[in-house]
């Protein structure tokens, strides 16, 4: 659904965004992650037709973003960092107004803006000046107005700044009911979490550059090392160590627990349950230490400290 090939941006002698080639498939959600300055949102800027690259070419369901622009345009929905909403106008005339800029019928705009206002709790402030809405209310408006031509492709930067807990979840919920629709969308966001829950795969942009991509268990796999695994038993963990030293690299233990790295942890672990019933060492829990996409930023950013 999405193709960058070697997509390339100069301003003058700065270098915003090298060489990035990224593929998306249909109904998959990408999110980019990185730091201020890294290139996320100049990147979306091309895909979305808004910015012609120095170098390099995208599609977007094979429209070229350059030749093809304005047919891109209409087939996405894109939510920008600084959405710029018209302070006079109200709710529900703002919805009008891009939706008849979509070509859609007036019946078509009222279904669709009335959906949308209810499912994000705008409807009660459709006629109230954009001015007078919350930071929060402002950006629900600005993803409805995203939204509202029900487009197959999305670009959403930072779709939860400035909410509250509930606003938010209900912008993740609509996120994860476009993907069970089968929509594309690409995530732009420091929320760790927030791209570990909603993402397919994540790419890591730095310095203009896709440094690393994969899923979120790929990339806790390639910069964190292998699963660690938790056993708690009752009692002594002491008859057991030898074993575990033998076949895994044991990372930290206890009176009555210990944590193990291990490769291949599904053919490993049954071993190990069928072991401490051989022992009679009764287990309380054997268990996946859970590692955050955070760990793996973190371990990005270290790196980039290094070579530093």
């Amino acid at each position: 659904m999405i193709e960058a090939v070697n997509l390339s941006k100069e301003f003058g002698t700065f270098i915003a965004v090298r060489d990035i080639s990224l593929h998306v498939d249909e109904g998959e959600v990408v999110a980019l992650l990185g730091p201020n300055g890294a290139g996320k949102t100049t990147t979306v800027r091309m895909l979305s037709a808004i910015l012609k690259p120095t170098r390099g070419y995208a599609r977007v369901a094979g429209y070229d973003t350059v030749t093809e622009a304005k047919m891109v345009r209409h087939l996405i929905g894109v939510l920008t960092e600084f959405p710029g909403l018209y302070s006079r106008m109200k709710g529900m005339d703002y919805l009008k107004f891009f939706g008849e800029l979509q070509a859609m019928s007036a019946e078509q705009i009222q279904q669709r803006s009335e959906l949308l206002l209810r499912r994000f709790e705008l409807w009660d402030a459709q006629d109230r000046q954009i001015g007078k809405y919350s930071k929060g209310m402002k950006q629900k408006l600005t993803l409805v107005r995203a939204m509202l031509h029900d487009p197959n492709v999305l670009f959403l930067d930072e779709p939860t700044s400035a909410m509250d807990p509930q606003s938010a979840k209900l912008v993740r919920d609509s996120i994860r009911a476009l993907r069970a629709d089968n929509r594309t969308v690409i995530l732009c966001t420091h929320n760790l979490n927030e791209a570990e829950q909603l993402a397919d795969r994540i790419a890591v942009v730095r310095q203009g550059e896709i440094v690393i991509e994969g899923t979120p268990d790929e990339l806790k796999r390639r910069l964190l090392g292998h699963p660690i695994m938790e056993l708690r038993v009752n009692g002594s963990i002491n008859g057991i160590v030898d074993y575990l030293d033998e076949k895994t690299n044991t990372v930290e233990q206890g009176e009555n627990w210990i944590r193990y790295a291990i490769a291949e942890p599904t053919q490993f672990n049954p071993i190990l349950l069928d072991e401490l019933n051989r022992q009679h060492i009764p287990v309380i829990t054997l268990s996946e230490v859970q590692r955050s996409l955070e760990d793996v930023y973190l371990n990005i950013v270290e790196q980039k400290e290094e070579v530093g």
